[in-house]
């Protein structure tokens, strides 16, 4: 019987220890989606205590704690920072066989060094250790930890990237930067919401905003400054990909109607969803920026802690639109011009998962290797299971060879232990194949091939 959490955690086989201990496990991060706050990274913060460094935010481990019959006062209420924690202390035991269960673990060790299992027995020593630790580790500091070479973070159009800047100012080896994230400019679903984003926009891009067309000039606008501030990636968080045609009038109308705060209807959103983010693909293009694509998550079920909470309290889950067709047409449309650009699409529902591996082949062209990438395993899917179902749909489909890897999609500093996770699994799978006789023996170019899904094909890709 093999030890909790060893050194051979996840490498079933000789081939998969050699593969990592050899090839992987060194390797620079280039974390190219994720949430961390630039504030924080560009202040370098140091955290009070490991309830704000690892419980703040984090709708994982809310979620298990809520199921584990926890009441929200004890989870997000206003009860001081240690009783949160021996809560989840207390909880964690219960996510045995949820991936929080290795998480967790992984991040008590990596940093802090910790290899106690989490429990309430053991939760105010863990956390007295862990704080003791934390004048250490700050943001900056973590990120050296974790060797991320580059980490491009989630930001709004209208977003001053003052922090980025700042951060650019005084480098400390990790490069931070922003990432184009349009989607309240798509929400006329939600009046309060897009006519806020509009004015705003209108304020930060120096244009008045009255017509669609003066919609996109300034957002426009703002593409060009995240450009200049070395932005190259867009990211759309969408339910599902939609391809509606529509004219120029009636977009006028739709726009009109959404700034009057009169209800649109589910066709127009459409109409209006697909205008706004063909404009931004191109866009793309020209700049040779790399687009993408989160699709599948139903948000804010839970209406009574939404109006609590606010948005991202752990209350999304899978969702069940179709995809394909709407897909096929959206990404046709833009190959039929020469407009193009990388993009990689996240899945979050498993049973999709080989519609997505077969559309990226669908537009690959031969300018890039790996052009149209299928993303790796997102939000409920971002676990062994997961992973391995997205790595083995891609290599059935496609080339895992061409890989850009693993990312974050995280707002936690301590998150980069995912990337160990992956690796390990990555791993693990490539060298049970070769004990079974499944692929050769071929070391050099194996450890060739670990080493360019860790790094080296995203460094390629989006060209940083």
């Amino acid at each position: 019987m093999k030890g909790f959490l060893t050194e051979d955690f996840l490498l079933q086989t000789e081939t998969a220890k050699r593969l990592y201990f050899d090839y992987a496990r060194s390797m620079p991060v280039i974390d190219y989606h994720n949430h961390l706050p630039p504030d924080e990274i560009a202040q370098d913060k140091t955290f009070k205590n490991l309830t704000e460094i690892w419980l703040k935010g984090d709708h994982y481990k809310w979620r298990a704690m809520r199921a584990n019959g926890v009441p929200e006062q004890f989870i997000t209420g206003d009860v001081d920072d240690f009783t949160k924690f021996r809560h989840w202390a207390a909880t964690t035991p219960y996510t045995m066989r949820n991936p929080l269960y290795h998480w967790s673990h992984m991040e008590l060790r990596n940093p802090f060094g910790i290899t106690a299992l989490l429990n309430e027995q053991h939760a105010e020593g863990i956390y007295n250790d862990c704080n003791a630790q934390l004048p250490h580790f700050s943001t900056q500091k973590l990120l050296q930890h974790f060797k991320v070479d580059t980490l491009c973070t989630t930001d709004d159009p209208t977003d001053s990237l003052e922090h980025h800047q700042a951060i650019a100012n005084k480098p400390f080896g990790t490069r931070v930067l922003p990432t184009f994230r349009p989607d309240k400019a798509m929400a006329i679903d939600n009046p309060a919401v897009f006519n806020a984003f509009v004015n705003k926009l209108a304020e930060v891009s120096n244009n008045s905003i009255s017509t669609f067309n003066d919609l996109l000039e300034a957002l426009h606008s703002r593409h060009t400054y995240f450009h200049e501030m070395g932005g190259r990636l867009s990211d759309h968080g969408i339910n599902t990909f939609y391809f509606k045609q529509y004219t120029q009038q009636e977009l006028e109308n739709i726009f009109q109607k959404a700034r009057n705060s009169q209800p649109v209807s589910a066709h127009e959103y459409e109409q209006f969803a697909t205008a706004v983010l063909l404009a931004i693909c191109e866009w793309n293009h020209e700049r040779g920026w790399a687009q993408q694509f989160h699709t599948g998550a139903i948000r804010n079920n839970n209406s009574r802690l939404l109006q609590l909470l606010g948005a991202d309290a752990g209350v999304d889950s899978i969702g069940d639109w179709r995809m394909a067709e709407a897909m096929s047409a959206f990404f046709n449309t833009l190959d039929k011009k020469d407009k193009l650009a990388k993009t990689i699409v996240y899945n979050l529902n498993p049973a999709y998962n080989e519609v997505f591996a077969t559309m990226a082949g669908n537009f690959q062209d031969g300018t890039v290797p790996g052009k149209i990438q299928f993303g790796s395993g997102w939000w409920f899917m971002d676990q062994k299971d997961g992973m391995e179902k997205q790595m083995n749909a891609l290599s059935n489909m496609g080339l895992l060879s061409r890989f850009v890897g693993m990312l974050t999609d995280s707002r936690s500093f301590l998150s980069y232990s995912r990337h160990e996770y992956f690796r390990r699994i990555l791993c693990n799978l490539i060298g049970n194949d070769v004990e079974k006789g499944e692929l050769p023996n071929d070391i050099p170019w194996l450890g060739k091939m670990v080493q360019d899904i860790c790094y080296y094909n995203a460094k390629a890709y989006f060209g940083f």
